[in-house]
C-alpha cells in the first residue's frame, strides 16, 4: 500500500483504539450506513459540479467509509482493509482477461459491450453459493428508483431483450402515457399507480436509449426549478409581494392582500426562464 494510504488506515484505527474519539468508537455498520450513502451522492454532486477539488475531497471522504466499515470488520474477526483490496484487485485482474490474460488474449481490443456480456457471465460462475439464477438479479432493492430501473433494463438488454431502434421505445412511452390517462379517467387508484410506474419504467427506456442518465438528468431538472424558484422569489419580494407571506396561491383575479394569482405566477415563471434563455445557460 502507498504511504499517503497507510496513513489513512492507521489514522482510522487510533480513531477506533483506546484512547480514540468517542463518537467513532462507537459507531456500528448500521450507524454508518446514513453516512456512507451521503457522501456517495456528495461524490455525485462534486462530478456533475465539474469541480476536481470538490471531486478529490468527497473521494476522500467516501474511502473513509470504505476504510471505517473494513475497520468494524477486521475488530470482529471477519476481515481488514488488506483483503478488500486484495480481493478487489484479484476479481478485477479475473474479470479482464483482455488486458491480463487468462481467456482471450492480452490486447485482443474487444468492444465494451462484449466486455460487458463477458462481466456478467463471469459474475454469475464466481457467484457459488449465492448464485444468481436470473439475468437480472443482482441490482440492488436499496438503489435509487430510477437508477435501479436503468440498470436492470441495462442487464436485459444485454442478452438481447432490447429494441435495437429508438422509434419503438418513444412509442412505448406514447402508449404508457395514453394508459395513465385511461387509468386516471377511469378514478382507480392503484391502476393510476401502476400506469404510472409504467410509464415512469418507459421513460427510463427511453433515457437509456438516448445515452442519458436518467437519475442524473431528473437531479439537473430539479435543480434547475429550485434555481428559477428561487429568482421567481426574488422578483416577487422586489414588487413588495413575497410569495411566503402571500398563504398560497390566491384565486383567479384576487391577488387581494397581496396574494399571488395562478396566472400571475405562471407570467413570472415565463419571465424567469426567459431571463436564463433556455436550460443550457443555467447548467
Amino acid at each position: 500500500m502507498s504511504t499517503a494510504f497507510e496513513q489513512l488506515v492507521d489514522v482510522m484505527r487510533r480513531l477506533r483504539g483506546e484512547g480514540g474519539c468517542p463518537w467513532d468508537r462507537q459507531q456500528t455498520r448500521e450507524s454508518l450506513t446514513p453516512f456512507l450513502l451521503e457522501e456517495t451522492h456528495e461524490v455525485l454532486e462534486a462530478i456533475e459540479a465539474g469541480s476536481p477539488d470538490a471531486l478529490r475531497e468527497e473521494l476522500g471522504d467516501l474511502l473513509f467509509q470504505v476504510v471505517f466499515h473494513a475497520q468494524i470488520a477486521a475488530e470482529a474477526g471477519e476481515f481488514d482493509i488488506d483483503a478488500v483490496v486484495e480481493g478487489t484487485v484479484r476479481k478485477m485482474t479475473r474479470r479482464h482477461p483482455h488486458v491480463f490474460g487468462g481467456g482471450g488474449a492480452p490486447g485482443d481490443a474487444p468492444t465494451a459491450d462484449q466486455v460487458l456480456a463477458r462481466w456478467e457471465t463471469m459474475k454469475r460462475q464466481e457467484a457459488g453459493s449465492r448464485a444468481r439464477t436470473s439475468t437480472v438479479d443482482g441490482v440492488p432493492r436499496s438503489l435509487p428508483a430510477l437508477l435501479r430501473a436503468h440498470q436492470v433494463q441495462a442487464k436485459a438488454a444485454r442478452v438481447g431483450f432490447d429494441w435495437s431502434e429508438r422509434a419503438p421505445v418513444q412509442a412505448k412511452v406514447e402508449e404508457e402515457w395514453r394508459e395513465l390517462l385511461d387509468a386516471m379517467a377511469a378514478g382507480v387508484r392503484q391502476r393510476q399507480e401502476e400506469e404510472l410506474g409504467d410509464l415512469l419504467f418507459a421513460a427510463v427506456n427511453l433515457a437509456r436509449h438516448l445515452r442519458c442518465d436518467p437519475e442524473a438528468a431528473l437531479r439537473r431538472a430539479t435543480q434547475r426549478f429550485i434555481r428559477r424558484f428561487q429568482r421567481m422569489e426574488r422578483l416577487a419580494e422586489a414588487q413588495g409581494r413575497p410569495l411566503a407571506s402571500a398563504g398560497g396561491v390566491a384565486a383567479a383575479g384576487d391577488a387581494s392582500a397581496g396574494g399571488w394569482t395562478l396566472p400571475e405566477l405562471d407570467r413570472l415563471w415565463e419571465q424567469v426562464k426567459r431571463e436564463h434563455g433556455g436550460t443550457t445557460a443555467e447548467e
